[in-house]
């Protein structure tokens, strides 16, 4: 049987997707292996009437609204290798299944890379953090610090302070020029050239952060850009153009997420450049709805 869509990547993006495509009974699939970017996290907070709620438990919500829609399936699998033919495209499953449809939606999500300083991977998605309208309130009114990673992370750092008392670690790597440092000194950042060694306490909690000189600075959180890659090798397999996003590369997509490849279509993370819950939900919706129009045209 050959279905309409299949969706690789059953998260935010992912589901949002399927439900638009469900809503115009189109036959969809959704191939979700379990490993969304976000089960780090214990709560998934801005996101629109969902506020502090589990990323799992809005998955699974999502699960129960989708199932309810006679088009649609949900397979708990991963999706192994994809293959553009005349008909459509093929997706062949860690099982050994082969599922085929005439358009793909990519929701495969991104893999975060970070620092290698020990003590920040054990605690990533608690008091090692990225984005601070995520997880900034959680951590709020205590000392923070900002790990330089790129260009942008001067910018990350002039944003902290509305969190708490802010100090900026260049890693004497990342050092503010002369008006991003005049900014930072009007914004009460301390900057610190000293590199991070390693992160201190009781995982995931936070007491400190040791540095090359020998010195402690007691902190809460570390607020850390990752570099991203992405997660699925898809992409890249079926053709797509990329672009540079602010930490990593991101596929090019049209309004309506399309991807340079007819057919396809890339939703999430994975083609956003700005990353969060929501916008991973709107870009699925976006990825749907392009999807769906497509299909009529056919």
């Amino acid at each position: 049987m050959q279905l309409d869509v299949i969706v690789i990547g059953g998260s935010f993006a992912g589901l949002s997707a399927a439900m638009q495509l469900a809503r115009g009974q189109r036959k969809v699939t959704v191939i979700d292996a379990g490993e969304p970017r976000n089960r780090f996290s214990d709560e998934s907070h801005g996101f629109f009437g969902l506020d502090g709620v589990s990323p799992f438990a809005i998955q699974q919500e999502a699960y129960r609204q989708l199932l309810k829609y006679p088009t649609v399936n949900i397979v708990k699998d991963r999706a192994v290798a994809v293959e553009k033919n005349a008909s459509g495209f093929s997706v062949t499953l860690e099982d050994d299944t082969s599922l085929h449809s005439k358009k793909l939606i990519l929701a495969t999500g991104l893999r975060d890379e970070l620092p290698n300083i020990p003590g920040l991977k054990e605690r990533w998605g608690a008091t090692v953090i990225h984005c601070p309208y995520c997880h900034g309130y959680e951590v709020r009114n205590q000392p923070l610090g900002v790990i330089a990673t790129s260009l942008l992370s001067t910018h990350q750092a002039g944003m902290i302070p509305d969190w708490g008392p802010t100090t900026y670690f260049t890693q004497g790597l990342y050092e503010p020029d002369e008006e991003q440092r005049a900014f930072l000194l009007k914004r009460g950042v301390t900057i610190e050239s000293t590199p991070v060694l390693e992160v201190l306490g009781r995982a995931p909690e936070m007491s400190s952060v040791y540095l090359a000189d020998g010195r402690t600075i007691r902190l809460a959180a570390l607020f850390v850009g990752p570099k991203t890659h992405m997660a699925s090798p898809f992409a890249e397999q079926l053709g797509c153009e990329f672009e540079e996003g602010p930490l990593g590369l991101v596929i090019k997509t049209d309004p309506f997420k399309q991807t340079s490849v007819e057919g396809v279509f890339a939703a999430g993370d994975v083609s956003n450049p700005m990353q969060n819950a929501t916008l991973a939900s709107a870009s699925g919706v976006m990825a749907g709805v392009g999807a769906h129009q497509s299909l009529m045209h056919d």
